[in-house]
């Protein structure tokens, strides 16, 4: 079993390299067509959220997969982007690095926002995916159940998600804090109409927001969602008038181009004559362009601006973050172990049927040119089965005596040439 990991997440790339390696939901079918043309042995998941893109990878023969920098060339090339302008921007992780970063991943460890329940969705939703694309992913199916279970122990097992946070809850709670002092008054849009905006609408009447309207390209779900909580919506064809009339702006689309660009809002800023407007931005790509930022009487805040708030999120949980570390440090060894010892157990039915089958035609050949009784027959055949016994023992005991025995399991399927 090999495995490769390449991607990009809020740990060490900024919100900009993030949208241009993000993948909207509907090309992530398209890019996994073309890996598996190129690559039709390997498995393969795309995982893609607004702080992350990154493609797992997993095959049985390392010489049928592709290197990271073919990873890479084929994230760039499917993005339309320089490989230059990413290549310092990414990580890259083998074999026992990719599980252990998979099952950190799935549990919220590695997320914005410790102890967020979204992404556990996420990942879900990636290899769900997947599956339609590929039927056909063993080594896949065994990591990504035992990641989706292994979040499950540790949401059980530890109070990493004890008072529930996300990025919605951080950015309305702190960020609109910090310029409103109520909400009730305020005229609250929100753009957008997927599960962040239905999350962010919640934060917002926690906070106290009532006057709330909902825009989306497609009205039925703006409308659907604003049903939900009393809420107004505004076909997009008003888009600027409700900027106009808003004080705080919550943007959540998949749009791949800003929303609120540049010149829309040079067309709308005259006619609310400097009036506040607090922007929140929690889309990758970006939907509000981050000059509009520097306006007077704007404050716009990006995923990037939560990183300083989430480090205190973080702090605040150690304790259980640290237990929930050790689990998955755990659950990584008992993994690897068993995926190691199914291996093994392959390779050593393979041998011994290919010793069997050997051993058989040698004693057909024998048997055709001599003439004994079946006494004879008899003992010649348990003189060649205790020979082959003792000939495989010794390798065979090295292996089920190894506890990480990956090094010899991949020599003796050379050795042998077993499949």
């Amino acid at each position: 079993m090999k495995l490769q990991l390449v991607g990009c997440s809020h740990h060490q790339s900024s919100i900009a390299i993030r949208e241009k390696l993000a993948f909207p939901e509907n090309q992530v079918e398209p890019f996994l067509s073309t890996f598996y043309r190129k690559y039709p042995q390997t498995e393969a998941v795309l995982l893609s959220t607004c702080n992350r893109t990154e493609l797992y990878v997993a095959g049985n023969e390392a010489e049928l997969m592709p290197s990271h920098g073919e990873m890479v060339s084929l994230l760039a090339e499917h993005r339309k982007i320089e490989i230059s302008e990413i290549s310092q921007e990414l990580f890259a992780l083998n074999d026992r690095g990719v599980v252990r970063h998979l099952f950190s991943v799935t549990s919220s460890l590695d997320s914005m926002i410790i102890g967020e329940t979204q992404i556990l969705a996420q990942v879900k939703k990636a290899y769900q995916l997947a599956n339609e694309i590929n039927e056909s992913l063993p080594i896949t199916h065994r990591i990504f159940q035992t990641a989706i279970r292994v979040a499950r122990r540790i949401a059980q097992d530890t109070k990493i998600h004890s008072s529930r946070v996300s990025v919605p809850s951080v950015a309305v709670g702190v960020f609109a804090k910090q310029i409103f002092e109520r909400l009730d008054n305020k005229k609250i849009l929100i753009i957008g109409a997927g599960a962040m905006a239905e999350e962010t609408i919640r934060y917002v009447i926690a906070e106290g927001g009532r006057d709330i309207t909902v825009i989306n390209r497609t009205l039925e779900n703006a409308q659907g969602l604003a049903s939900q909580f009393q809420g107004k919506t505004a076909p997009w064809s008003q888009l600027d008038q409700q900027l106009i009339a808003a004080d705080f702006v919550i943007s959540t689309t998949g749009a791949t181009e800003p929303v609120i660009a540049r010149a829309l809002f040079d067309k709308i800023e005259k006619a609310r004559a400097q009036r506040p407007l607090l922007l929140l931005d929690l889309a990758v790509p970006r939907d509000i362009d981050p000059d509009i930022g520097n306006r007077l009487n704007v404050y716009l805040y990006t995923l990037d601006d939560l990183q300083r708030e989430c480090e205190r999120n973080q702090q605040s949980r150690a304790s259980y973050f640290q237990k929930a570390e050790m689990i998955v440090e755990e659950e990584t060894d008992r993994f690897l172990i068993e995926m190691s010892q199914r291996g093994s157990g392959e390779a050593i039915i393979q041998l011994k049927q290919q010793a069997d089958d050997v051993k058989i035609a040698e004693l057909r050949r024998l048997f055709n040119k001599l003439d004994l009784d079946d006494r004879q027959q008899q003992e010649i055949e348990q003189s060649f089965n205790r020979l082959v016994n003792k000939i495989l023992h010794p390798p065979l005991q090295s292996i089920r005596d190894e506890e990480e025995h990956h090094g010899l399991v991949d020599a003796l399927k050379r050795l042998f040439q077993l499949k």
